[in-house]
């Protein structure tokens, strides 16, 4: 196999960035850490000429190219662990993330994960671009996130799904239950996102190496001390839902990274740990037919459990 070329152009927006952080936010299929590997392995070059230094400052108009290397053999092992395929075919695959599965595998957790369960069902087919230990990730949500996910079988497909979710038209909708009464039946939340310099675990509005940020948040239920919302992603930036409703001072409840520290309500027999958060609806293009299709998955048993408590 060729090794696999990618380009991405530096805009106004960009400048100043370094070159890690512009690759981990303007490519959803490289990682932060895994683009310092290959900016040291000499894999990245600006305007035709390589450079090496992961703190090299991006300018307007640049183009930063990656010279992706062949995938090496993977060392994570396939794992019979049960999963949900919503739908799957030669190109793509949608799955429904269980609350608390951590997608791909990370220093010290090579075992248990998504990835480990999609190699075990799906063998061979998948996508290699992401590196040896995302193989078919083309996007990820947070291990206590649960839904949908979408999976590419193959490398061009993996192309089509990633380009899709650079150019924002991919369908992304969550339900998620914050704190306290929101007023407004609709709002759309336009803030910057970036790296929170105090705790390396988190990111902040207007944070180091701040990205564009949109969420269009719609009220489905009031409960008075709870808001059951819908959030539907224009951008994706890491824990983007979780950042931006905690900074509108309506945190998700059970967000242990991002809440309140005293959590527990047990007036309302609320109990959680883990944000209630749920990928409810994706849609997008499919990669060969060329025609839209889309996916529903319901509330997970914990949160939809909840719901009841507050509505009773």
């Amino acid at each position: 196999m060729s090794d696999y070329i990618l380009s991405v152009k530096a805009t106004a927006e960009d400048t100043g960035s370094r070159l890690d952080a512009f690759i981990g936010y303007n490519t959803d299929e490289l990682s932060r850490s895994y683009a310092v590997k290959l900016i040291e392995k000499g894999r990245v070059s600006i305007n035709g000429k390589t450079v090496t230094s992961k703190k090299h400052a991006v300018a307007e108009g640049d183009t930063v190219t990656i010279d992706m290397p062949e995938p090496e053999v993977l060392e994570v092992s396939a794992e019979n662990i049960p999963i949900e395929i919503v739908y799957e075919d030669d190109d793509v695959a949608v799955i429904n993330k269980p609350r608390g599965m951590v997608v791909h595998p990370g220093p010290g957790n090579y075992s248990g994960t998504l990835v480990n369960a999609i190699m075990y069902h799906m063998g061979d087919s998948l996508s290699s671009i992401n590196g040896v230990i995302r193989p078919g990730i083309v996007h990820r949500i947070d291990k206590d996130t649960s839904g949908l996910l979408m999976i590419a079988k193959n490398d061009k497909a993996h192309e089509s799904l990633a380009a899709q979710l650079k150019e924002h038209s991919v369908t992304r909708e969550y339900t998620a239950l914050v704190y306290d009464n929101i007023r407004e039946d609709e709002l759309t939340i336009d803030l910057p996102i970036g790296r929170d310099e105090r705790n390396r675990m988190r990111n902040a509005v207007n944070g180091s190496g701040a990205r564009n940020a949109v969420t269009h948040i719609k009220v489905l239920e009031r409960f008075g001390k709870y808001t059951l919302v819908k959030a539907r992603l224009e951008t994706g930036r890491t824990h983007q839902i979780r950042v931006h409703m905690a900074y509108m001072h309506h945190p998700l409840v059970g967000d242990e990274l991002y809440g309140p520290r005293r959590q527990s309500s047990k007036a309302e027999g609320i109990e959680v740990r883990g944000q209630l958060l749920h990928a409810g609806t994706l849609g997008f293009i499919h990669p060969s037919t060329n025609e839209y299709i889309e996916f529903h998955s319901e509330l997970p048993d914990v949160f939809q459990n909840v719901v009841t408590k507050l509505r009773g």
